[in-house]
């Protein structure tokens, strides 16, 4: 079977159902799907004596669906004669299929059309559910047993298993939040307590911000990329615009960080060196008065010398396998101009030396170590004085002011590091185990707990900006609702896009501290508005 995602367009029909031979028959049909059920809980699902609509959809590339509705919500749809559950009716039978856990981050992901790659799994100490591939699987969150989502397995246990947890795990259907969900009441997941056995162990790292699991909401280990692990604060990872004469040596490039990253493929890590050793080469090697260059001496003589220690390019292992199809790519994406100058032997003739590399994240120390070896391997350290660097025409045009530029010939290397640290703009990086880092710009802004008046006068607490740490905001209010013993509600941050905010009747301030740095195990320095929690009374 073809599986398809559910993204519904549009209603086609609608029919009504009751204590018929469609409802009969469909409890039949329930029964055959998941025989787990016992009699009792199919009738319960597809009741005899309440109204059953039956709401004939299509989805997006036009596939007819059959969708059966009790009580308002969605409870089941047919596809290509297959019945398959929705996370409504998942949520009061919890254990009808075998359920696979993600980490929360990845929801997104999934609601927005993505499958379920298998490296973000989260495996418990009891192992993955045995399934073979086409079964059909529902998808948990860490913390909350309560499926978010329902696809078909693309491979069985034992395949994944043997893979290395790699690859396309699940074919996903119909999601939390999507427009099958949004049909029903809109309610949210119920807060299920994962079996003890299944809750995953996370262990304190270094240089980690971690959170262990509890019973009720989300818990996950984020790590905050670029941590001083003496100083325990966080470094601003830098996101700057890097052309062919402004790098003047790519940390990556030169082996600063030589190590292959586990989560890449060896085809993507050496696509990855071979483009490294690409730039490098072009801007450190290649001169304007070295073209037209053959190719073969360019790849022999200068890529191959840009290698760093311990790596060996190898352009058969790269998904280009031919130096010639590499060279095209490059071609195509403008930085050089290939020709045939004699039968069959091509030539470089041309160099966009000034092609911009958008997007390359580099830590505050590998700026400094290409700042260095640029100034020593152009001699530009004063003789007389160490301390002091000689501005060459590059840095010159990179640091300086424009009334800069015929008076300063020398800055201390303080000021000079400093300089280029401000030219380039600040971005942070968070990762989630099992997932890409996932890198954004600007700066990481604290979750924000602030106090707000309502009508007669009563208080209530705020909280903001929990989805940049991983936090689903709904998840928090459930278990606060439950913690303070107060109602919570979630609703749209003012002045924020896409971006919700968790508000408590009264100052719940002590137990929204508890639950971020007992439970979540964010540092207090990522968090403003602790102080406002209230005073404890003096006795008397």
């Amino acid at each position: 079977m073809g599986h398809r995602k559910l993204r519904l367009q549009e209603k086609r029909d609608l029919l009504v159902a009751g204590e018929t031979d469609g409802g009969r028959k469909l409890r039949a049909d329930v029964a055959t799907a998941f025989p787990t059920l016992g009699t009792d809980q199919v009738s319960a699902l597809v009741p005899g004596k309440e109204e059953l609509n039956v709401v004939k959809l299509y989805a997006h590339r036009g596939d007819a669906v059959t969708v059966y509705v009790c009580a308002g919500n969605p409870i089941l749809f047919e596809l290509e004669k297959n019945l398959y559950p929705t996370v409504y009716t998942l949520w009061s039978h919890p254990d009808l299929l075998p359920t696979f856990t993600t980490w929360p981050l990845v929801l997104e992901k999934l609601v927005g059309g993505a499958d379920l790659m298998l490296p973000g799994l989260v495996v418990p100490p009891a192992g993955l559910p045995q399934v073979q591939k086409g079964d059909l699987c529902a998808i948990a969150l860490v913390g909350n047993r309560a499926p978010v989502a329902v696809g078909v397995a693309a491979m069985s246990t034992t395949e994944m298993l043997t893979s290395g947890l790699k690859g396309r795990g699940f074919s996903v259907l119909h999601t939390y939040l999507d427009h099958l969900w949004r049909s029903g009441d809109k309610s949210s997941p119920p807060s299920l307590a994962p079996p003890a056995q299944d809750t995953p162990d996370v262990n304190e790292e270094k240089g980690s911000v971690q959170a262990e699991p509890a019973l009720q909401g989300e818990m996950k280990r984020l790590t905050l990329e670029g941590e001083d692990k003496e100083n325990g604060e966080v470094q601003q990872q830098l996101c700057g615009e890097k052309s062919l004469s402004e790098a003047a040596e790519d940390p990556g490039v030169r082996g600063l960080n030589p190590e292959p990253t586990d989560s890449k493929t060896l085809q993507e890590q050496m696509d990855e060196l071979l483009q490294r050793c690409f730039l490098h080469a072009l801007k450190c090697h290649v001169k304007k008065a070295d073209l037209p260059l053959l190719t073969s001496t360019f790849l022999g003589s200068h890529m191959f010398s840009c290698c760093p220690e311990g790596r060996q390019l190898d352009i058969k292992k790269s998904s280009y396998k031919k130096l010639s199809k590499f060279l095209r790519h490059m071609q195509q994406e403008q930085m050089i101009q290939v020709e045939e100058l004699s039968r069959g032997v091509e030539s470089i003739v041309a160099v966009d030396w000034r092609h911009p590399r958008k997007g390359s994240v580099l830590e505050g120390g590998e700026v400094r170590t290409i700042i260095i070896n640029y100034a020593k391997k152009n001699d530009l350290v004063d003789a007389d004085n160490k301390n002091l660097v000689k501005l060459d025409p590059i840095l010159c045009d990179c640091i300086l002011e424009k009334n800069e530029q015929h008076t300063v010939v020398k800055l201390p290397w303080d000021s000079l590091l400093t300089r280029c640290l401000e030219r380039l703009q600040p971005a942070y990086q968070v990762t989630f185990p099992g997932q890409e880092p996932i890198v954004k710009k600007g700066k990481i802004c604290p979750v924000d707990i602030t106090l707000a008046q309502r009508a007669y006068n009563k208080k209530v607490t705020v909280v903001r900006n929990l989805e940049a740490y991983g936090l689903d905001p709904c998840s928090v209010a459930a278990v606060l609702q439950q913690r303070c013993q107060a109602s919570t509600t979630v609703t749209p941050a003012p002045g924020a896009k896409d971006s919700l905010q968790v508000q408590i009747q009264g100052n719940q301030i002590h137990h929204l501290s508890r639950l971020l740095l007992e439970d979540y195990h964010l540092p207090r320095k990522y968090i403003q508005g602790l102080e406002k929690a209230p005073k404890p009374s003096k006795k008397k």
